[in-house]
C-alpha cells in the first residue's frame, strides 16, 4: 500500500505536466505560425529622423506604433539622417536598406529645395533611388513635399511637379 501512495502523487504530478503542456501547445504553435515581421524602412531627413524630438515621438516611430496596435506585423527601421538630400540618400541607399526590407518610404527633396539644388538633379536621385529599390523587389512609397515659397515662381512650379500630387 505503501509503494502505491508513493506512485500516485508521481502519477498526479505527471498527469498534470502532461495537461499543462498540452495547453501550451497551441499557444507555442501559434506563435510559430506567425509570419515574420514586415520590414518597412523609411529613408529621408531631419523629418524621418525626428529632429529635436525625442526618439519615441520621431515618424517611423510613431507609424510602427500604430501598426502595431492595428495587429500588423511590422517592424519599422528609421533611416533619416538630418540634413540629408536626394544625393545623400542615393549614396547611402545600400547600406541604409538591409536585405529583408519589403518596403521603403522615401522621404527626401525637403533640403534640396532649402539649398536650392537643380530640381532636375533631385528629380534624378529620387529616379535612381526608386529604380534601384524596385530592381530589389522593394515596394515604394514617395513622400512629396513643396518647394518654400521664397525659391520664385519657376522654382517652385520645378519643384512641386517632382512629386506627383
Amino acid at each position: 500500500m505503501t509503494r502505491i501512495r508513493q506512485i500516485l502523487p508521481l502519477r498526479l504530478l505527471a498527469a498534470i505536466t502532461t495537461l499543462a503542456l498540452l495547453a501550451a501547445l497551441p499557444a507555442a504553435v501559434r506563435a510559430a505560425e506567425q509570419p515574420a515581421p514586415s520590414v518597412v524602412v523609411v529613408l529621408g531627413d531631419s523629418l524621418v529622423a525626428g529632429y529635436g524630438l525625442d526618439e519615441s515621438d520621431a515618424f517611423p516611430q510613431k507609424l510602427e506604433k500604430a501598426l502595431l496596435s492595428a495587429n500588423v506585423a511590422v517592424k519599422i527601421i528609421n533611416a533619416g539622417v538630418s540634413g540629408d538630400t536626394s544625393a545623400g540618400g542615393l549614396a547611402r541607399l545600400d547600406w541604409s536598406v538591409p536585405p529583408e526590407a519589403s518596403a521603403v518610404i522615401v522621404e527626401l527633396g525637403a533640403n534640396d529645395a532649402l539649398r536650392g539644388l537643380s530640381p532636375d538633379a533631385t528629380m534624378q536621385n529620387l529616379d535612381a533611388i526608386i529604380t534601384r529599390l524596385q530592381e530589389r523587389g522593394i515596394k515604394v512609397l514617395l513622400a512629396g513635399m513643396l518647394s518654400p515659397p521664397n525659391m520664385g515662381r519657376d522654382y517652385e512650379a520645378a519643384f512641386n511637379g517632382i512629386y506627383p500630387a
